[in-house]
This record gives C-alpha cells, structure tokens and sequence, in this order.
C-alpha cells in the first residue's frame, strides 16, 4: 500500500483592506499651533497636553488636551512613525536639536508655575 496522505492546507485568507473611516469635520473646529507636548499616563490611559509656547512669554499655554488608551496611543505612535517616514522621504531628513530640549533650545528654559489653567467659561 502507498503512504498515507495529508489533507492540503487550505490558502491564508487575503488580508482585509482597510476600510476608510467617515469623518465629520465641523465647521466650527478651529486648528490650533502647538510646539509643545507635555505626556502623562495611567494604568487605563494616556494625557497629552499640547502647549503653544512663544517667545516672551512667561510660561507656556495649553491649548489642547487628548486623552487616548494605551492601545490607540501606540496606534498613533505607529501611524506618526509611518508619516514622518513619508515626509521625510519627500521633502528631506528632519534634524533634532541637540541639548536638554527642543523647547528649551528654541524659547529658553521655562519659569513660574506650569500648571494649565482651568477652561474659562463662556
């Protein structure tokens, strides 16, 4: 009798596309500057407080707070990876200052309190 014969492995599953997400951009949203970002985190999430800090001032203001999970900060982190990589392949390689920090270096070292303030109604 001849060897016995094993069943053929079925091909993988091609992987999906990905779908594109439907946004909505209201027509209220206003874009806002920011050259600084100040990173916190919990167990169950991660802060990112985004700061615009100008020359003269005397201490930087936030403008933004996103507040993500682990898993959709590490996505982000990945998709900007990916978008620097993209940008730099266009347009050229982006230099990093050397020194403690890009803010220090660009605007000096930050004095007073830097605590944010609270959202001011109205």
């Amino acid at each position: 009798m001849g060897e016995p014969t094993t069943p053929p492995t079925p091909a993988p599953a091609p992987a999906a596309a990905p779908r594109p997400i439907p946004l909505e951009l209201p027509g209220t949203l206003e874009p806002v500057y920011s050259n600084l970002a100040l990173i916190a985190h919990s167990p169950a999430e991660i802060v990112v407080d985004f700061a615009r800090m100008l020359p003269g001032m005397p201490k930087a203001r936030v403008v933004s707070r996103v507040i993500l999970t682990p898993l959709c900060a590490k996505a982000l982190l990945r998709a900007l990876g990916e978008n620097i990589a993209k940008f730099e392949k266009q347009f050229g390689e982006i230099h990093l200052p050397e020194g403690p920090s890009l803010a220090e270096q660009l605007f000096g070292k930050p004095t007073g309190d830097t605590t944010p303030e609270p959202p001011k109604e109205g």
